[in-house]
């Protein structure tokens, strides 16, 4: 039986699994995003950075200290790098052997497990330029299967902006933490028209601010149905979660 009530219970539209389902796998992996279909989802969220060399990874961090086996910053290696590199070990011992994916290789992998997807764009201090980074991303998306779906979100509004530029037809998400004074001067200039917004800073007053003005809401990362449940008829527009089987069976 589902642990969640049917009220709570949404749509595979409404659901992103959070750098795939990275409760269940390591984060940003090809394996995540596979429990992340297994679980029922059809959106996950992951994030891109550029390595020294230019290669476009899907990796959270400006290091890879955390999850890896390999110590140091993303600067310091290139794709000829990854091989050597556990993504999955440091999570538990089934996943050992997991590689750190090349952007290219995940939307293969997404393409080929029909999942869509939410990029978020990663800006660290290596970096040489913003249109180095926002020009890979794009060039990796026209490549991919064009049944998959994308979204690009960053906590950068330059970013966002860019990738507009590239191409009108991507769907942009503003991410906060919390809501700031501006946020519909920032949403205009770039222009988007979705925020994805900590769930703790979800308020009522905020969900009939931006559904009067035709901006869609969604709210990261939350893992507990019952804390957005009061918001959904409200107009919060999807859940950006951990655990995506936690809203969708």
């Amino acid at each position: 039986m589902s642990d969640i009530s049917a009220a709570s219970r949404r749509s595979v539209d409404e659901v992103q699994a959070h750098r795939g389902a990275s409760s269940v796998a390591p984060e940003n992996t090809i394996a995540a995003f596979r429990a992340a279909r297994e679980q029922g989802a059809r959106w996950v969220e992951l994030d891109v950075a550029l390595l020294g060399d230019g290669t476009l990874a899907v990796i959270h961090d400006p290091t890879l200290d955390r999850t890896s086996s390999a110590k140091g910053s993303l600067a310091g290696i290139g794709r000829s790098d990854l091989d050597g590199i556990d993504a999955g070990a440091w999570f538990g011992p089934q996943f050992r052997g997991e590689k750190l994916p090349t952007f290219e290789q995940a939307l293969v992998a997404l393409g080929e497990l029909g999942l869509n997807v939410n990029v978020e764009i990663k800006q660290h201090a290596h970096h040489k330029s913003l249109e180095q980074l926002t020009g890979a991303v794009h060039a990796a998306l026209q490549q991919r299967n064009r049944q998959t779906q994308v979204m690009i979100s960053s906590f950068d509004a330059t970013a966002l902006a860019a990738m507009g530029q590239l191409d009108s037809d991507y769907a942009l998400a503003m991410l906060w933490n919390d809501l700031p004074s501006d946020w519909q001067t920032v949403l205009a200039a770039i222009p988007a028209k979705a925020i994805h917004l900590n769930y703790r800073h979800l308020s009522f007053a905020i969900l009939e601010a931006t559904r009067s003005r035709d901006i869609m809401v969604r709210a990261w990362t939350c893992n507990s149905p019952e804390k957005l449940a009061p918001f959904w008829a409200e107009g919060l527009a999807g859940v950006i979660t951990d655990d995506p089987q936690r809203y969708l069976s």
